[in-house]
């Protein structure tokens, strides 16, 4: 990657940084409401609080900033769960933490299997909502740059020439320059020219950064119409973009799910022993 590109990374990556991440709140008691916000603004984060489901859907926009959601369960409105899945799909970068008073095993299993950061009963914990939160912002972080990163590769891919995509198909399988010219019947000085272009307009400063990037950009083979018999060399090979980012999450934030899943379970069987043993125990005589 050229200094200057470097460069402007790195005062995007700066001005990121310098963003105050929203902490959103759906909950219909206003108690709970003021609460949170004062708890959440005290920590160095912008609150905003909802009193409904609806109200937060129609109101809040996907933006530039790192954000996460404190959603309780039973709402007037709409069903926590239902809003998780809505999130899911119009604020992917934007994880959610449940709070309830009301939780049982079914409900907290469906909410951690669709992707819930932490599950917490009320009353909440300062300290472990607050740890909650910032794992999420800093989940939220990272999906917001890995979107921005595929953007700027998927910009760069798509300024290349179909003749420049072909020569990247071929190069990124291991093919030399001379290979590349004789599969597709051109000099070895023009595949030069045509590289030289196309790393580039990627911005790749070597082969295996190259590598990185059509791996990122998931480039899959398409095999073309059986060779000329007359040549020696196999089918030229070209790249087409994979439609959608994997919905398995890459990062080690959510790969981590399976371990607070476990964590939260237990929990919650720690909790329902204590309470069964507190009224099976002997009365006093």
């Amino acid at each position: 990657m050229s200094t200057a590109s470097t460069l402007v990374t790195d005062v995007s990556n700066n001005a990121e940084s310098k963003i105050t991440p929203l902490v959103y709140v759906i909950d219909d008691d206003v108690s709970v409401r003021e609460s949170l916000g004062s708890l959440i603004d005290s920590a160095g984060w912008q609150p905003q609080t909802f009193a409904s489901a609806r109200e937060f859907l129609c109101r809040s926009k996907p933006g530039v900033a790192p954000s996460c959601l404190v959603l309780d369960v039973i709402l007037p409105d709409i069903n926590g769960l239902d809003v998780q899945k809505q999130v899911a799909v119009d604020r992917p970068g934007m994880p959610v933490i449940f709070i309830s008073g009301h939780a049982d095993l079914p409900m907290t299993v469906q909410a951690m299997k669709a992707g819930a950061v932490e599950f917490l009963t009320k009353p909440v914990r300062s300290d472990a909502l607050l740890s909650a939160i910032g794992h999420a912002i800093d989940c939220s972080r990272a999906t917001l740059a890995h979107e921005e990163e595929m953007r700027t590769l998927r910009h760069r891919y798509e300024s290349l020439t179909p003749r420049e995509r072909e020569i990247m198909a071929l190069v990124v399988a291991g093919r030399m320059n001379k290979q590349v010219g004789g599969e597709i019947g051109i000099s070895e000085i023009t595949v030069k020219a045509h590289r030289g272009r196309m790393m580039q307009k990627m911005s790749a400063g070597s082969l295996p950064h190259l590598v990185r990037m059509a791996e990122k950009l998931q480039l899959a083979p398409v095999a073309n119409p059986p060779p000329d018999p007359r040549m020696s060399s196999p089918a030229t090979t070209q790249l087409v973009v994979a439609p959608t980012w994997p919905d398995a999450c890459p990062y080690a934030c959510h790969r981590t799910s399976l371990t607070r899943f476990v964590t939260v379970l237990a929990r919650m069987v720690r909790r329902a022993r204590l309470t069964h043993a507190g009224r099976t125990r002997p009365r006093a005589r």
